[in-house]
């Protein structure tokens, strides 16, 4: 950091101080605790953002410079560092002012620079949509998070003042700002451990979405009944009276569940307000943890413990690192209540999360703290925006990582993971690692057998199965639900493609290379470069993978790279009877639609669509005639001999409506080694029901053995291809 003190160039041309009582208060509560040269750091800070920011105005009309000074105080009540404080204070400089990087890198250090950077916006760079803009924001700041956590903590600083501030805009913005707070801020604040800074985000985000019904709830609470809280009030008493008879030094503290909260337990549990009975709480603040599970038993000493409702996050912390004892109790008055039991510095931590490290560095709680649970998070998110294609899928997976519950599961050496609520096992074999889940075949889970797509409970032991061979596939997508198996899947899967289709781009080019009396190694490399560059692509697979994914039409690159040669345009005159042969295996480029499901053995025909590559049709689709208007797009295939791999298909079939019907057909099906993947009653009455069954076959011949083992069946009234 810069160790220059004296004021900025030019702050003398600062008139009267804009929030004199303001920045008064910011200095009496870092000098409680910083040395008085980096007070002196924070005043400078002060000075020039107010400078930069004089003559600019908030909604409200106050000053500007009032928010980035409140957004700092915020931060000295989690007692930050000096380059935290100062980084806050100018944390809108580089956007709304003419003030550069380097003027702060030289006056108050890189690391101040580096933060205000990375808190910084994209507001100058142009997107597509509001949406891509405030993706490709939040993507920043999470990289610059990555580096360093204090920028987050004032972009979370940030978002909290503005939300007690978020009267003075317009009603759309207010309810765009409130929904975002809710779905991305509060969560990352939770991610965190920042458990104050999320329940205020959470509520003031549901105040200015839902006004009217924050206010009833609001309302509500301030009303309950005088019965209701005298009763509280003797449970207090009564806790604290068998808590000091045990001998066991506390602190009782009162909770009352904040309107969010309510509403969502309300939304959750289908229930009215009256219903949500359990609006009040206590946390019991102990010295050790020894003395956790001593006030565990004494409070399930006083009153009974509601069965299957206590957790131990002493043992298991969250993936947050989170700590704390959680017991629901049956009280003598008609409602349960909950009691949380955690020591001062676990209360600490779930208050304030990651920036509790500032405040409590003690070698014991290295290993499991919240800020090393941070940065693990962070890692994996670099890993996602790495293989992510956009700012946008980028966020939807930082979206799904956001979760607010987890499962904790173990692998056969007693480690411990946690994963997303409805996590399954192939979430738990990318969470091993990467390589684990790309060659993930089965599960044992508590040491049986289970497919991957099997949903995991807390407490299960997991062990996965790889085999060398095995590799993902589009469908599993469909069975992970944590960010980081999501990504590693697309990104292999999008590498796969790429691959298959550069090698279907070659044999299309070629072909219509063909057709006008060229090929490939005709083509001078002048030509070709030229056409890349004037096409923006940096090499000729690129080329050949737009092309197999529909974004160019083969016949005229073809024509594009003849003309380049000699200046003349070239048609078409020997069109290749030949047709372009497909194993199958060509998934990344390949699609088979639903309304014909060819499978080998069917006459088909190919259809270019744009950004999907070749979508092949039975030739006698209901929707080939309509294809025929777009003759350009037609591509002649066929199936190769070698076709591999199972195709999707299905059979309509009419049985006699009695019990144990569907089972019968379904074992038949099996009996060919054709795989069930869905099975839906169509018609069903007294007499007859019509089940239609989507089945994997090898090829048309397999196919017609499902049909024909099907038809024999007494109970068969009829059966067909769908």
């Amino acid at each position: 950091m810069g160790t220059s003190l004296s004021p900025p160039p030019a702050a003398t041309e600062l008139g009267p101080d804009p929030c004199p009582e303001l920045v008064e208060e910011l200095l009496r509560s870092v000098r409680a605790y910083l040395p008085v040269d980096q007070v002196d750091l924070v005043y400078q800070a002060y000075r020039l953002g107010a400078l930069a920011h004089d003559g600019q105005y908030r909604k409200s009309g106050e000053a500007y410079i009032t928010h980035p000074v409140s957004v700092a105080m915020l931060l000295t009540e989690l007692g930050m560092d000096v380059e935290t404080i100062c980084a806050a204070i100018l944390h809108d400089v580089l956007e709304d002012t003419p003030i550069e990087r380097e003027r702060i890198a030289a006056q108050f250090g890189e690391t101040v620079a580096e933060l205000v950077d990375g808190v910084t916006k994209l507001d100058k760079v142009r997107f597509s949509s509001r949406q891509e803009a405030a993706a490709e924001s939040f993507r920043k700041m999470l990289l610059a998070m990555a580096r360093d956590l204090r920028v987050i903590l004032i972009k979370l600083a940030d978002r909290l003042h503005n939300m007690r501030t978020i009267g003075a805009m317009a009603p759309d913005s207010r309810r765009r700002i409130a929904r975002e707070t809710l779905d991305i801020y509060a969560p990352i604040a939770q991610r965190l451990g920042m458990n104050r800074v999320k329940g205020e985000l959470q509520d003031l985000g549901f105040k200015g979405l839902y006004p009217k019904r924050h206010a009833v709830i609001t309302r509500h609470v301030k009303t309950l009944p005088a019965s209701r809280r005298e009763a509280m009030d003797k449970i207090e008493t009564a806790l604290a009276h068998k808590l000091t008879q045990d001998s066991i030094p506390h602190r009782l503290v009162w909770r009352v569940k904040s309107p969010y909260s309510i509403y969502r337990k309300m939304k959750l549990e289908q229930k009215t307000l009256d219903q949500v009975m359990d609006v009040f709480g206590f946390r019991v603040i102990v010295d050790e943890t020894m003395q956790c599970y001593m006030a565990l038993g004494s409070v399930h000493g006083l009153y009974k413990p509601v069965d299957a409702r206590f957790r131990d996050f002493i043992a298991i912390p969250k993936a947050n690192g989170y700590q704390s004892l959680h017991t629901l109790l049956f009280s003598p008055y008609g409602s349960p209540i909950e009691v949380q039991i955690r020591t001062e510095e676990m209360d600490q931590v779930a208050e304030r999360g990651i920036a509790a490290h500032w405040l409590y560095k003690s070698p014991d709680s290295a290993q499991n703290s919240a800020q090393t649970r941070a940065q693990q998070w962070l890692a994996s998110l670099l890993e996602s925006q790495e293989a992510a294609g956009s700012s946008l899928e980028f966020l939807d997976n930082v979206k799904v990582d956001l979760f607010p519950d987890e499962v904790y599961l173990f692998s056969p050496k007693g480690d411990i993971l946690s994963l997303p609520r409805n996590a399954t096992a192939l979430d738990f074999a990318y969470a091993v690692h990467t390589d684990v889940g790309d060659h993930a075949v089965a599960a044992r889970i508590d040491k049986k057998l289970a497919p991957l797509r099997t949903r995991l409970a807390s407490g299960q032991t997991v062990e996965i199965i790889t085999a060398p061979s095995a590799a993902p596939n589009p469908s599993w997508l469909e069975w992970v639900v944590s960010s980081r198996a999501r990504t590693a899947i697309r990104h292999f899967l999008k590498h796969l493609q790429h691959e298959d289709a550069v090698e279907l781009g070659h044999r299309m080019l070629d072909r219509a290379l063909e057709s006008v009396d060229s090929s490939l190694d005709r083509i001078p490399a002048k030509v070709l470069e030229q056409y890349l560059t004037d096409a923006r692509l940096r090499r000729l697979e690129d080329l050949l993978a737009e092309i197999a994914l529909g974004n160019r039409i083969a016949l005229q690159v073809a024509q594009s790279l003849t003309r380049g040669v000699d200046g003349q345009t070239h048609e078409p005159h020997v069109l290749s009877s030949e047709k372009i042969k497909i194993t199958g295996a060509e998934r990344g480029v390949l699609s088979f639609p639903t309304c014909c499901l060819p499978v080998p053995g069917d006459d088909i025909i190919g259809f270019m669509s744009t950004g999907k590559g070749i979508v092949v049709h039975r030739a006698d689709c209901p929707n080939v005639p309509e294809l025929r208007k777009s003759p350009e797009r037609w591509v002649p295939i066929g199936w190769s001999r070698e076709v591999s791999g199972d195709f999707r298909s299905a059979i309509r079939v009419e049985v006699e409506n009695k019990p144990g019907v569907l089972a019968g057909v379904a074992a038949a099906i099996a009996e060919t080694e054709a795989n069930i993947d869905n099975v839906e009653y169509q018609e069903r009455d007294l007499r007859s029901a019509v089940i239609v069954f989507s089945i994997d076959v090898r090829d048309r011949k397999h196919l017609a053995d499902v049909i024909r083992r099907v038809r024999r069946l007494p109970v068969v009234i009829g059966v067909q291809r769908r």
